[in-house]
């Protein structure tokens, strides 16, 4: 700039100066009472935060910025010192306009030919950013001064130094030092180095020249004039000076905290108008299973997720939610909240089967029941691995999750009294086409949540009593006890189950310790689940692909069961289960009284016949076209279905034999080419039924 220029502009701010020294000496207390002041309500970004006040994650305001509130015991006394003495170093004592401060930047204009330090207050800066409109013009300057002293008026200087401190540009879509401090350093601003102090000094300065990620040599610069400066000021020594220098400024922006990401999402949706809402989660916790979540995922397939979910028992309180693995991930579609999707449960529900029989005294841990090949009213269980135990304890059959002890039991307390005491636990199951519950909702064929299962182990844990679980926190203390209605289970049916879970091993697990936990894998491996719980948490995890598709061979106790485990190892020693309340009777299957010895099949009890003549085929039904693809050259097995008889079952096929089944009701043949084919079905007793198929 010519000298004439320089001369021009240092004369114009020795006016301004006089002029706002004029103002704020005479003519402005008359003129600001009846001047409106701007508008000194700021929207801040909404916080959602753990149950210690931690931050788990904000969201942006208007406009998409992000515009985290601060207070002043929010941010380092250091950066405080170092911005007074860069921006204003007579804010505590002037009105809001600091004469001497626009003379001396006038000076400094002339004398360097450059700015050197600005005039403006930190007063008028927060003026100039509450109006958001230009003071390039005189007409600008004076409003942002006349702005400047009513604020002053109306407010106090923590008041005013909060407002800065809330809207400071720092590039971008960054409003506010506590923004800044995450963006920039993936910290609050609570606890800053000098050198990260002096950065977010000057960084509002010129917000975009020298945005780091852009520029970091000129953020670099600016830093250290600043910090210079300070050391020959006196207000940072030598030994500070050197180690700031040497710090490197940042080169990249952080992503902010996305803790619980599913729940707070949910939380902020359904409550718009809390400036900040406080969760039952602890971050702790919440961080180290969302890694370990991340980390055990890979392993499992490009599209496989999986979902976390712990509480403690007593109060409901929901700890961690980890509602997808990789919550940015698409290909694992982790925009799904896992712990909300309605899934088939697998065998998860066992557990609530053989407490109702110990309820009704239909059977005891110790009493001995037949796993063998079964029907029920023209239902036919078979076990996961289609191989029959014979005669076991009650106890065993549930800790090795056999099907057929399972639907004997529900056969005998009934389905609907299983749907009920679901619904006492606070769940609302989905049937399949609203039919009414048969014999295979206990091994899985309904729907319902992950939180379902959580709540539904939570009374387990808790003795029977249902519990309603929480994610915010409210005026009511913590651990307090959130009950009502009748109980999922008496106490000593809910022991039982607690305890004959707490004796399950798993491969490569070992003895689980204090751990009671049950495992499911649902139809066709889309879901595989883990649910368990000690004295203290419940904790419940499901993996599986979101879109519900098959997962070869992921089932529960290898896919969920180890997570389960490494989620209680994460939350620290355990709490012993509840101790054996008043009438638990402990006994052998021999010195149990007569009717628990042995519990009674369906055939004894006048319910369906498991075994007899009424013999059939049940698939493929007679007449049924089946596509095996021969046609195009494949081949296809298929599977044929007996209903009824009495093991073992023969089958022939066009007259000749294709396999026998010693206990199984399900064979498996390979055609040879399309074409109608004749199904035969013989079983131990002499029985025969015929099918007479189109294959293609």
């Amino acid at each position: 700039m010519s000298l004439p220029g320089v001369r021009r502009l240092s004369r114009w701010l020795g006016v301004l100066a006089a002029l706002a020294l004029a103002f704020a000496l005479v003519i402005g207390p008359a003129r600001i009472a009846s001047t409106t002041p701007p508008d000194t309500r700021v929207q801040t970004s909404p916080l959602w935060l753990d149950r210690e006040g931690r931050l788990l994650r904000p969201f942006t305001v208007d406009g998409g910025r992000w515009r985290l509130p601060v207070t002043l015991d929010q941010v380092d006394p250091e950066y405080l010192r170092l911005l007074l003495f860069a921006e204003d170093r007579r804010f505590r004592e002037h009105r809001g306009v600091d004469p001497r401060a626009l003379l001396r930047a006038a000076w400094q204009w002339v004398r360097h030919g450059r700015i050197v330090s600005g005039g403006s207050t930190l007063s008028m800066q927060v003026a100039r950013r509450l109006d958001e409109r230009s003071t390039r013009e005189l007409s600008g300057k004076w409003r942002q001064i006349r702005d400047a002293l009513a604020l002053e008026r109306l407010m106090d200087k923590d008041a005013i130094l909060t407002l800065y401190l809330t809207l400071a540009p720092y590039g971008g879509n960054l409003e506010g030092v506590r923004s800044a401090a995450l963006a920039w350093f993936g910290k609050e601003p609570r606890r800053l180095s000098t050198a990260e102090a002096a950065f977010l000094v000057v960084l509002p300065q010129a917000p975009e020249a020298r945005r780091p990620d852009r520029d970091p040599q000129a953020a670099r610069r600016a830093r250290d004039r600043l910090l210079e400066r300070a050391h020959r000021a006196g207000v940072i020594d030598g030994i500070e000076l050197a180690a700031a220098l040497q710090e490197p400024v940042p080169t990249r922006r952080r992503d902010f905290p996305r803790l619980a990401a599913h729940l707070t999402w949910r939380q902020w949706r359904a409550h718009p108008e809390l400036a900040t809402g406080r969760l039952t989660i602890d971050g702790e916790i919440q961080r180290r299973l969302e890694r370990l979540a991340a980390e055990r995922v890979e392993p499992l397939g490009e599209k496989v997720s999986l979902a976390l979910l712990v509480a403690r028992h007593a109060s409901g309180e929901v700890l961690a939610s980890v509602g997808a693995a990789r919550p940015l991930d698409t290909e694992r579609r982790g925009y799904i909240d896992m712990t909300r999707a309605v899934r088939s449960p697998g065998s998860t529900l066992k557990p609530l089967i053989y407490g109702l029989a110990f309820e009704d005294g239909i059977a005891h841990p110790d009493s001995l029941i037949e796993d063998r090949p079964s029907g029920f009213s023209g239902y036919a269980p078979t076990n996961f691995d289609r191989d029959y135990q014979g005669t076991v304890s009650v106890r065993r059959a549930l800790q090795l999750s056999l099907n057929v002890p399972a639907v004997t039991l529900l056969d005998a307390v009934g389905p609907a009294r299983l749907m009920a005491r679901l619904r006492r636990a606070g769940i609302a199951p989905v049937l399949p086409d609203d039919s009414p519950p048969g014999l295979a909702i206990g091994l899985g064929g309904l729907g319902v949540t992950l939180t379902d299962l959580v709540r539904l182990y939570a009374a387990l844990a808790r003795g029977g009593t249902p519990v309603e679980l929480r994610e915010t926190l409210s005026g009511q203390p913590s651990g307090f006890p959130v009950a009502s209605g009748p109980p999922v289970l008496d106490e000593r049916a809910a022991w039982y189950v607690g305890s004959i879970l707490a004796g399950l091993s798993a491969p490569g697990l070992g003895r689980s310790g204090p751990i009671a936990f049950k495992t499911g894998t649902s139809y066709g491996y889309r879901d595989a689940w883990a649910i368990g719980f000690d004295g203290r948490h419940v904790v419940g995890v499901w993996v599986g692909r979101p879109d519900g598709a098959s997962v070869p061979g992921l089932i529960g106790i290898e896919a969920a069961a180890p997570i389960l485990i490494d989620v209680f190892a994460h939350l620290g020693d355990g709490a012993p289960l509840r101790p054996a309340p008043p009438g638990v009777l402990t006994a052998d299957s021999a010195g149990l009284p007569p009717p628990l010895r042995r519990v009674s099949s369906g055939r004894q009890s006048g319910r369906s016949d498991p075994s007899g003549t009424d013999l059939e085929i049940a698939y493929p039904p007679p007449g049924a076209r089946v596509d095996l693809g021969l046609k195009a050259g494949a081949s296809m097995p298929l599977v044929l279905k007996a209903r009824g008889g009495t093991p073992p079952y023969t089958w022939l096929a066009n007259g000749s034999p294709i396999g026998r089944e010693p206990f199984s009701r399900i064979a498996r043949w390979s055609p040879e080419g399309p074409g109608y084919a004749t199904l035969v079905v013989v079983d131990g007793r002499g029985a025969a039924a015929r099918a007479t198929v189109w294959l293609e």
